[in-house]
């Protein structure tokens, strides 16, 4: 049966060109077009379409609304089109934060190389997030309030004016809130306390490398990390250039540890998480240093988690702990089993929490995984596994 979407867009052109695309493939059809929030609420009640692609700045009501309220009344799957701006990353995390699955800038030229890889890489991206079943979301305890008093990291990268600003932004209560749909979804009644056995090993670095659904991801798991937390963090993102210092202040504003987007030559700090750059490659070095290179065109994801993570096999031998998240095709597979190979630690996301199960699915195919777990269950398992419980 052909996957259905509903197109929505204020503009006849986008909703024409889009639904071309989606058309021209036999396993999708578009059931309906609209042309603002609240035309696309009442159709997904009427027609429960399988996806929903949507736009962001719309008349009547605009797209963050309309998610939050198909969310709330029709949970389904919802593709994101926004701008490769400053504004739009913003934008487009908080659609996230409220339910979307996943995001395409809206002018495809800025991520294919011409039209037949746009057309691919959209009907993907579709059918990809048409296999998320999700559900009315559960409500659940915000997570306690960064402290103040929180020193924050000071950039130790002589090339830097800094690593994180200074002032932190206040941020609303509901932001803080990382009760979204898609963690929520997959929940079921489970007791709060673990019982994860720390294996015992010593570790120098943590390492989270995931795609579509990862945003969602880290936040629910960094923000859940002690002040305290005792190794850097390295996180890989599939993300443009222009989304990734927004998500990382972002996730700073939220989280006890610090988080700021890395910059070459960075020094590895306790307590920190360092967000690769869209664009470029992230690359961790014996002398406690990250390098941020220019991505090579051969190379799929800009940044790879496969390039961050063999250079960690390099640097780091057998002191990480390596987990891969949600996310769409195979990137990290080949750099966890360089990894596993030096004796680190690789764990990944299991099934039914992911928003797309590629490349948790890729590792533990590959044996690679010592455990799978939902994504609720990472930050106490983490928090066990360093020896900080």
């Amino acid at each position: 049966m052909a996957i259905t979407v509903l197109v929505v867009d204020d503009s006849s052109f986008f909703r024409r060109r889009v639904s071309e695309i989606i058309n021209s493939d036999p396993g999708m059809h578009v059931i309906d077009t609209a042309v603002n929030g609240k035309d696309a609420l009442d159709k997904v009640i009427k027609l429960k379409p399988d996806v929903v692609t949507m736009d962001i700045e719309m008349p009547v009501m605009d797209g963050i609304s309309a998610v939050k309220a198909i969310m709330a009344q029709q949970p389904t799957p919802i593709l994101m089109f926004s701008s490769l701006s400053h504004e739009g990353a913003q934008s487009t995390l908080d659609a996230l934060e409220a339910g979307a699955c996943d995001f395409l800038p809206k002018k495809f030229e800025d991520i294919a190389r011409d039209r037949e890889e746009a057309v691919s890489l959209l009907q993907q991206r579709v059918k990809a997030i048409s296999r998320r079943r999700l559900h009315r979301p559960v409500l659940r305890t915000a997570p306690s309030e960064v402290p103040s008093s929180r020193t924050n990291v000071v950039s130790n990268n002589p090339r830097s004016a800094l690593g994180s600003s200074p002032t932190r932004s206040v941020v609303p209560n509901q932001a803080r809130n990382i009760a979204n749909t898609q963690t929520s979804a997959v929940s079921t009644a489970r007791p709060a306390a673990i019982n994860h056995r720390a294996s015992g090993k010593r570790y120098k670095l943590v390492a989270i490398g995931t795609s579509t659904g990862g945003p969602v991801a880290l936040q629910t798991i960094l923000t859940k990390l002690p002040r305290n937390f005792p190794h850097p963090i390295l996180l890989v993102q599939h993300m443009p250039a222009t989304f990734t210092q927004a998500f990382a202040t972002r996730l700073n504003s939220l989280c006890q540890i610090n988080v700021k987007q890395a910059e070459d030559g960075d020094i590895l700090q306790a307590g920190c998480a360092y967000l690769a750059p869209g664009g470029k490659q992230m690359i961790a070095e014996g002398r406690g240093r990250i390098r941020i290179v220019d991505g090579n065109d051969k190379v799929n994801y800009k940044p790879c988690v496969d390039i961050t993570f063999a250079s960690l096999a390099k640097s780091h031998g057998d002191s990480v702990l390596a987990m891969i998240l949600t996310g769409m095709g195979a990137d990290g597979r080949d750099g966890a089993k360089l990894l596993k190979d030096k004796g680190s630690i690789i764990w990944a996301q299991d099934e039914a929490s992911c928003v797309v199960y590629g490349m948790p699915q890729a590792i533990a195919a590959a044996g690679l995984a010592s455990k799978q777990m939902p994504l609720d269950r990472f930050a106490e398992s983490i928090i066990a596994e360093v020896g900080l419980s």
